[in-house]
């Protein structure tokens, strides 16, 4: 038995499924021992080009030695105290609310889920309102807020398909479900909820689907029926703040919400997620004497994510990160797409910035609905193919690739010598 094997069977004897986030049981399973820079290692030694990075927080690249070495100085000082807040926090802060165009105000805490739950019931606060618009195929979180629609099967979309058992009806009956880039159905999901709707929640980029672009006007489009209808328009920028810009791709999109949720890249893979936005709004959490909106967690604003946070942020402001991993995701995607046109292979590469995947369909999706075209059957057999020769994407239908800061053109090369060779190995098959 290999080492992964060994490890793997052993770990489902003290955890259900072995492992400790339900979308991490996949197959091939793998057991990882080391991270550095652009490569991930198993238990058998085998070392991958990884373009997973955690599903999106490694922009640097793993175990990055200035981040690390900063962690490592801020807990020889200083740690966790429960009351009063530290030096940590206020630089922290400082340069959230420098770069985020809706941040006038930001609280930390440890999980996307976490701020996403917290900016949802700060909305209805505000609001006076019970009903929240989400959209199919995005995902925010596993609490019962939101935990519904997300990767429906084909024949549940825009159905009633809660994401798990045990939620409440009451929370997935105040969770509508639109069609993303389609401006008309939220306009009508407003009109016949016309003074009952609190917030619109939103990924910019449905990254949990891979990579669906906004159409033009989309975004734009939302900002103003929030605002005619009285609602809180928030962005979940959980996987796009930072990874897209510094200052999240609402900075990019010119489009301001009125609380945003961050996350993942923001750390570089330490924990620590935070919630920001219009002052006014945030003066409502109890963190502020008198405000009447809960917020509480022993470990927010932890020495160790917030030092990994500031490390990671300066050097997004002193070093080309984003200039770095923007050049290299354009090589990736123009690349595929010349040995597409070389081998004759149908497939629509999608992308932004550093983020990209390979639908095998004709055209461009624009919702979730469009990406029953992609035939899943191959998507995963390829990416299979391509962790047995080292490279490393998420072998599951519809889910993105990341490149980081530690990504060399040398490694996308590789990366695209291997490609071509799986492709024309499937397509001999």
């Amino acid at each position: 038995m290999s080492k992964n094997a060994e490890l793997y069977e052993e770990s489902k004897l003290y955890s259900p499924g072995g492992v400790h986030t339900s979308i991490r049981n996949v197959n091939p399973m793998k057991v990882f021992t080391k991270g550095e820079g652009a490569y991930i290692y198993d238990a058998d030694g085998n070392k991958y080009i990884d373009y997973q990075g955690a599903f999106g927080p490694i922009i640097l690249g793993h175990s990055h030695p200035y981040v690390n070495g900063k962690v490592i100085e801020a807990i020889q000082r200083t740690d966790l105290y429960g009351v009063g807040c530290t030096d940590l926090e206020v630089e922290l802060a400082r340069k959230i609310c420098k770069h985020v165009p809706s941040s006038e105000q930001v609280l930390f805490c440890n999980s996307g889920s976490e701020a996403t739950y917290h900016a949802i019931r700060l909305s209805r606060a505000v609001t006076g309102r019970n009903k929240l618009i989400k959209f199919q195929g995005c995902y925010h979180g596993w609490h019962d807020y939101v935990a519904r629609n997300m990767l429906s099967a084909w024949d549940m979309i825009g159905k009633r398909d809660p994401g798990s058992a045990g939620m409440m009806d009451e929370a997935i009956d105040n969770t509508l479900v639109c069609t993303f880039n389609d401006l008309d159905d939220v306009e009508r999901t407003f009109r016949e909820n016309k003074g009952q709707i609190a917030s619109l929640i939103v990924e910019p980029i449905p990254h949990n689907i891979g990579c669906v672009m906004p159409q033009p006007g989309f975004l734009e489009g939302l900002r103003e029926l929030c605002t005619a209808y009285g609602a809180l328009l928030i962005f979940d920028e959980v996987i796009t703040g930072f990874r897209h810009d510094i200052g999240g791709f609402q900075k990019v999109a010119g489009v301001t919400p009125d609380l945003t949720t961050m996350g993942k890249a923001m750390a570089n893979g330490y924990p620590i997620a935070a919630v920001a936005g219009k002052r006014e709004y945030m003066q409502r959490f109890n963190t502020y004497p008198g405000g009447d909106v809960w917020f509480a967690g022993t470990y927010n604003g932890h020495a160790v994510g917030t030092a990994a946070s500031i490390a990671t942020l300066e050097l997004m402001e002193n070093e080309p990160v984003h200039e770095h991993i923007f050049r290299l995701g354009e090589k990736m995607r123009s690349s595929i797409r010349g040995i597409h046109e070389r081998l004759g292979i149908e497939a629509y590469v999608a992308g932004f910035g550093s983020v990209w995947t390979t639908y095998f369909m004709k055209s461009e999706p624009k919702n979730y609905s469009d990406l029953q075209q992609n035939d899943a059957e191959l998507y995963v057999t390829y990416r299979k193919k391509l962790i047995e020769k080292g490279i490393y994407k998420m072998p599951m239908n519809i889910k993105r690739n990341h490149i980081s800061y530690s990504h060399t053109d040398q490694d996308i090369d590789t990366t695209l010598d291997i490609i071509e060779s799986v492709l024309k190995e499937l397509i001999i098959k």
